[in-house]
């Protein structure tokens, strides 16, 4: 094993997706546990940089700009963000724990020995040329051991699954928000990146009508915010959550006792604070999610093809709203 020193610094790149973030910090833990005082800076896409901001475990938040760059086309950033790169201090080891081009990318301006997926691992086969060490993890693993598997094999830790069972919650837990009730209360996560994904609002109502407590309609866009005031208006057991920052969001998921949602960041946030989940899948499956007792997927009957998922599938939609009602009051009984 390496060898923990004050000195050591580390690298994490993983820019996006939301849920990808939310479920590769499990990883800080465990680095903390074999390398106590080392430097653990995270490099991610700049919109998701909130709710890595301030967390214990993390040396420095490094915000890279990849969107705004595509977005704007400006040569000026561009050369700006590879100039930032450039500059920080060298690393011990520094881990691409995307496996895309993009990353890759990132990878290639820090000073410092680059580990990732080998090219029959990773998403993006090209990602695997930008590297000095690889590790062979095929891609239909569970991705949450996929994350802790290409950072623990960098570092030399050995991996142990009882580090994953027995976490402690990922991000810090602040004041209980006032809209939440004094007894029990139920988040339902209600949008996705993909329509595909969306369990329909129709079945989310039915679901909420019948459900014992509260029901808080998570949403992250003015479309989604409709569908959350449509479903309050089918039942008075549902209502639309506040809008919040990331940080506010996992915090207040964090105080929920149970989360239903679609497979999409804001449900695996259930997970990574040790609180109840029920996921529901459509064109992706359970190997999004680490299951546990308390941390559960319903997939619809279509196949999936990890490799070449179908964005349309719709096949979620034929998830029995009375399917989930019975999972739920298991977990909240």
């Amino acid at each position: 094993m390496l060898m923990n020193t004050r000195n050591f610094r580390i690298a994490i790149v993983r820019l996006s997706a939301l849920g990808d973030i939310v479920n590769t910090a499990v990883v800080l833990q465990i680095i903390r546990k074999h390398y106590p005082e080392a430097t653990i800076d995270w490099y991610v896409e700049e919109a998701f940089a909130p709710i890595l901001n301030d967390h214990p475990l993390i040396s420095k938040v490094i915000s890279v700009p990849l969107k705004r760059i595509k977005k704007t086309k400006s040569l000026h950033l561009l050369k700006e963000t590879v100039r930032s790169l450039k500059s920080h201090p060298p690393y011990d080891q520094i881990i691409d724990a995307q496996g895309l081009l993009k990353s890759a990318l990132v990878t290639y301006f820090l000073q410092g020995k680059v580990h990732g997926f080998d090219r029959f691992s990773a998403r993006e086969k090209l990602a695997a040329r930008f590297y000095d060490t690889v590790s062979s993890i095929p891609y239909e693993l569970n991705i949450i051991k996929r994350n802790v598997l290409v950072i623990t094999e960098a570092l030399n830790i050995p991996y142990n699954e009882n580090d994953i069972l027995n976490k402690e919650p990922l991000f810090p837990l602040r004041d209980k928000p006032k809209t939440l009730s004094e007894t029990k209360n139920i988040a339902c996560v209600i949008g996705a990146s993909w329509p595909s994904k969306c369990y329909p609002k129709e079945h989310f109502a039915a679901l909420c009508s019948q459900l014992p407590y509260p029901c808080h309609l998570i949403w992250g866009s003015e479309a989604e915010k409709l569908d959350a005031q449509w479903i309050c208006e089918q039942t008075s057991n549902a209502k639309v959550a506040p809008k919040m920052s990331l940080g506010e969001l996992v915090s207040f998921i964090g105080h929920c006792d149970l989360t239903i949602g679609n497979d999409t960041g804001p449900t695996h946030m259930a997970w990574a604070m040790n609180k109840a989940s029920i996921t529901l899948f459509g064109p992706t499956n359970e190997r999004m999610i680490f299951p546990t007792e308390i941390n559960i997927g319903i997939k619809s009957p279509s196949s999936v093809n990890i490799l070449k998922i179908n964005r349309n599938d719709f096949s979620i939609q034929e998830i029995d709203p009375q399917t989930v009602l019975q999972k739920a009051k298991e977990l909240l009984s």
